[in-house]
């Protein structure tokens, strides 16, 4: 079973925030396959069902962002997913709106939810799918991850939101990562 694990924070305070793009990836992955994500249990809200001929777990913490491994690692013991089968899907300042990059490893880069998990699995070498929302021009960083996309950004980050469903789905069907990582970085 391959395990995919949107970020993000809880509430509707949060809803369709930029820290909430991995949140927005896994409801439009899980939407497209009619995976309900209606199981509450390790706090997280997920869902199973097959993607590509390969069952699937998609995940969202009921954490806060800050600690979204404590909610991750529990449900990887009970359902015994390897860190192999993990993939987490996370916003990226560094990266510009519109883009998505690949990686099957690395550090946290400053972000909190990335450090939770690594933290609690015990492991960095997890994949990852980073979409972009651009550096603030104008904000705080805080104000700026917890603010909307634009009327103008929004178009923008449907797209990347579409490449990153189409990279989880070749991921799920087995394609391998350095392939994934040429296709979609």
């Amino acid at each position: 079973m391959k395990m995919i694990v949107g970020l993000g924070n809880i509430g509707p305070q949060y809803d369709n925030t930029r820290h909430n793009t991995g949140f927005m990836v896994v409801d439009a992955l899980a939407q497209a396959h009619q995976i309900d994500l209606t199981t509450r249990k390790m706090d997280a809200r997920y869902g199973m069902g097959m993607i590509n001929g390969e069952k699937v777990m998609i995940v969202k913490p009921t954490t806060f962002m800050n600690e979204s491994g404590r909610a991750v690692h529990p449900l990887m013991q009970y359902y015994k997913v390897a860190v192999e089968d993990l993939i987490v899907v996370q916003d990226d300042m560094d990266l510009p709106l519109g883009r998505i990059r690949l990686r099957n490893h690395g550090s946290a880069g400053g972000h909190n939810g990335i450090k939770s998990l690594i933290a609690h699995v015990g492991t960095q070498d997890f994949a990852r799918i980073k979409v972009g929302i651009a550096h603030p021009q104008q904000h705080t960083v805080v104000d700026y991850v917890l603010g909307r996309f634009t009327a103008d950004q929004q178009p923008v980050f449907n797209q990347a939101s579409d490449h990153a469903v189409a990279a989880l789905e070749d991921w799920v069907a087995g394609m391998d990562f350095a392939q994934l990582m040429n296709r979609y970085n």
